[in-house]
């Protein structure tokens, strides 16, 4: 396993490092312990060295790729290790000789982290005077935050609040690593609890998407709204707000309030036999929620409302290649009132906005996505 640790000055990253190195049995590589041995040495790389940390600015990137590229080539690195403070730009991150499986972001504001520095014993260091640390900040926004964002666009990056207690943060670095501590020794994360995320939301709030998103995380996804679309195609009916109506009206005449979640009972029951989670994309009814919740008991239920404002909502279905004409007001009425579906989005276990980027929409569902599945 290969990590990286990133995080401003103070931010925890030395203190989870040697932690993670225990718990994990990987060596942990400090590239600030080696820029800090080297301006020690009576070289000439050795002043060079002195004379950046100690003006606050950054080792070159080429010199610091060269530097730490030459480290990983060393036998007790060809098994993993945990690197803390390395790549700092992104053209260190292209430029790494080894793939990163990992980067651990821990997050802690300006304020906190020049708080622990100010007060911590610095063991006599003379590069962390509060004008040297504030540099190394900005620095670090400036040339380091674009890095989080090219692991993120990877799926490798974790965010975690580094705000809490030594043992909070390693915890969940660990849940998130698929670990966890049982009386001290780290055993693989192993998911006890069967888990359903039925998905509710206005129509272009962006339930497809969601379900996408769970879709490339290996998660089997089941479209309630399948059936109905199916049906219209299958006999060549047009796709209008009235034909659908139509048809789900047929349906639930015949099976009752609760039809989608009754018609796609089994395929659930077939789907767990190789998930410990499933998707359901389109929730609607209250009475779809009861049955699942009734006829699935030892499985923890999840209701995921996903938002938009109404404009935009309306925006996006008017650009849609197909069933562009199904949407507005009536819609949006049928669908809370008619379907009943304004209890489940009120009674939603998470709610996720999507008013903004799609990268921005994938943050927050990745941030269920991990408080769902290492939850038991």
């Amino acid at each position: 396993m290969r990590l990286v640790l990133i995080g401003i000055q103070g931010s925890g990253k030395s203190t989870q490092g040697n932690l993670l190195s225990k718990q994990l049995n990987l060596p942990y590589l400090s590239t600030g312990h080696i820029f800090r041995q080297l301006a020690k040495e009576k070289t000439k790389l050795g002043q060079y060295i002195k004379v950046i940390i100690n003006s606050g600015l950054l080792v070159p990137d080429d010199k610091t790729i060269e530097i730490v590229n030459d480290y990983i080539k060393r036998p007790e690195y060809r098994n993993g290790y945990i690197l803390d403070g390395f790549p700092r730009t992104v053209y260190q991150a292209k430029r790494f000789i080894n793939n990163v499986d990992k980067v651990i972001y821990l997050d802690v504001p300006d304020k906190e982290a020049i708080y622990r520095l100010v007060y911590r014993n610095n063991e006599g260091r003379d590069d962390e005077t509060v004008t040297a640390i504030k540099k190394r900040i900005e620095q670090f926004k400036e040339f380091t935050l674009p890095v989080l964002d090219y692991y993120q666009k990877q799926n490798k990056l974790l965010r975690i609040d580094g705000t809490q207690s030594i043992e909070a943060v390693n915890q969940q670095i660990l849940k998130h690593l698929g670990k966890h501590l049982v009386k001290n020794k780290v055993k693989d994360w192993r998911m006890k609890t069967k888990k359903i995320i039925a998905i509710v939301g206005l129509p272009g709030a962006g339930k497809t998407d969601a379900a996408n998103f769970f879709k490339n995380k290996g998660l089997p996804v089941i479209s309630f709204g399948k059936i109905i679309n199916d049906y219209i195609s299958r006999n060549n009916l047009p796709h209008t707000r009235d034909v659908h109506k139509k048809v789900r009206t047929e349906l639930r005449e015949k099976y009752g309030m609760a039809a989608m979640a009754i018609l796609n009972e089994e395929k659930i029951r077939n789907l767990f036999k190789e998930s410990m989670i499933v998707v359901i994309d389109g929730l609607r009814s209250w009475e779809e929620y009861l049955y699942l919740r009734e006829k699935f008991s030892d499985v923890k239920l999840y209701i995921l409302a996903i938002y938009a404002d109404k404009e935009l909502r309306q925006k996006r279905l008017a650009q849609r290649k197909e069933r562009n004409n199904l949407y507005g007001e009536k819609r949006d009425l049928d669908e809370l009132i008619g379907i009943n579906m304004a209890p489940t989005v009120a009674y939603a276990d998470l709610l996720v906005k999507n008013n903004f980027s799609i990268e921005d929409f994938h943050d927050k569902l990745e941030e269920v996505y991990r408080a769902i599945y290492y939850t038991d």
